[in-house]
């Protein structure tokens, strides 16, 4: 069970003591992502994480990187669209080592302006690779599209000309606006004595200021267009999405449930059809995401272009037959013990459970314990199934982005007027 405090500064700690084990991860997790920004600051977010690892007043980049190999530990970090979590995972009795490089690298970080340029053109290549990377691109296509006016649809690492624009001024405004005490969570998971590691996270974190920085919840409006962009790649790429549900919201376990079985696994339907049986596609698959204010359901695959008019039929059948006639019983029993079983081995690792914690409260505010979340997928009704199939799976709103050699988007649109 874990366990919460708040410093006076706003800070909030998540701690789960997990005693069996010989291994902490301590994760700082504040909430700005690429929904913080706009089109003239895009990237800043994820140049602020890449910059904090580049050494700090006492430390160079190399210091943090080898301190941490030499006690065999793992250290990294990730930006997300409303997240970005720096974690450190080590043996149980190297937390104070842990933590220390932690807070040195939020609050010590140089930010030099050689480095930065250097960093820049690290970023500017991690874009190049996106580039080459045609499954990436269209899920970035598809999110420029159905989050077409609003900063959820900014892609994470920004743009060449964005990039440009950011120098240490900029990084250094941003962290004052939005690195503050009151947006961050610190989640641990492991072995630990309550009493320690709360006086070293006081010690490293107490003085660090509050400011007042209230966060506008964003007004979603959902864009559903169809739109193509030819590249020159050897396969078909289209990815398609429908208005989903937000986090924390009733629908979340009902639509986890539904996707499961039409495309979220090997045994899906949508898998076994265009895969399996037909042979039209290597990849083809389904996945719900979750923000605060929203969030979508996503269909992707990736075929020979030849195929492309085909499997984009068959999904829509897929998706007609899932709104006229819903799960059987046996699928949603399976998709049920499907969903708990990812979530208990998901929770193996003190990594993960640090995650899991994490995450929660920076968004939520609350940490649903792994009883409240069996019993909750465990009470979902066949009823509540189908309200949220009704709901989600709208034939006639969804956003589609294709990605080939060819303009095909006409297939496309062909498609979905015939069978409208």
């Amino acid at each position: 069970m874990y366990k919460k405090y708040t410093l006076d500064n706003g800070l909030r700690i998540v701690a789960e003591h997990i005693p069996y084990v010989k291994s902490i991860s301590v994760g700082i997790w504040i909430e700005t992502g690429s929904k913080n920004e706009d089109t003239t600051t895009n990237g800043v977010s994820h140049f602020v994480e890449h910059m904090l690892f580049k050494g700090t007043t006492t430390r160079t980049a190399l210091d943090i990187a080898d301190i941490i190999d030499g006690v065999g530990g793992q250290i990294n970090a990730f930006t997300s669209k409303e997240c970005t979590c720096y974690y450190i995972k080590v043996l149980d009795s190297h937390y104070k080592l842990a933590i220390d490089i932690l807070s040195d690298m939020l609050f010590n970080s140089k930010l030099d302006p050689i480095d930065i340029d250097k960093e820049r053109s690290v970023i500017m290549e991690e874009i190049s690779m996106y580039e080459d990377s045609p499954e990436d691109l269209v899920h970035d296509l598809l999110s420029q599209t159905v989050f077409k006016n609003n900063s959820l649809g900014l892609p994470i690492l920004g743009t060449a000309q964005t990039l440009n624009t950011i120098d240490q001024a900029a990084l250094r405004e941003y962290m004052e606006k939005h690195y503050l005490p009151e947006k961050t969570v610190i989640a641990i998971a492991g072995n630990f004595k309550e009493e320690e590691i709360l006086g070293t996270i006081e010690e490293k974190f107490a003085n660090w200021n509050h400011k007042e920085n209230k966060q506008k919840n964003l007004d979603l409006n959902f864009n559903f267009k169809k739109v193509h962009r030819t590249k020159d790649v050897e396969q078909a790429h289209l990815c398609m999405a429908f208005k989903g549900t937000s986090l924390g919201h009733k629908d979340l376990y009902p639509l986890m449930v539904v996707n499961n079985i039409l495309g979220g696994s090997m045994s899906s339907r949508l898998f076994q059809t265009i895969r399996e049986e037909k042979g039209l596609a290597y990849s083809i698959y389904s996945y719900p995401s979750f923000y605060k204010e929203g969030g979508l359901l996503t269909i992707y695959g990736g075929m020979n272009p030849q195929q492309l008019e085909e499997v984009t039929g068959l999904v829509y059948k897929e998706l007609e037959n899932l709104r006229a006639n819903g799960l059987t019983n046996a699928e949603m029993t399976k998709s049920k013990e499907q969903l708990k079983g990812n979530y208990i081995l998901g929770l193996e690792s003190t990594s993960s459970r640090m995650t899991s914690i994490g995450k929660s409260e920076l968004l939520l505010g609350k940490i649903s314990s792994p009883k409240e979340i069996i019993d909750k997928v465990d009470g979902i009704s066949m009823e509540q199934i189908e309200a949220v199939i009704e709901k989600v799976i709208q034939l006639d709103s969804v956003a589609i982005a294709s990605l080939s050699k060819e303009d095909q988007g006409n297939i496309i649109e062909r498609v979905f007027k015939n069978s409208n």
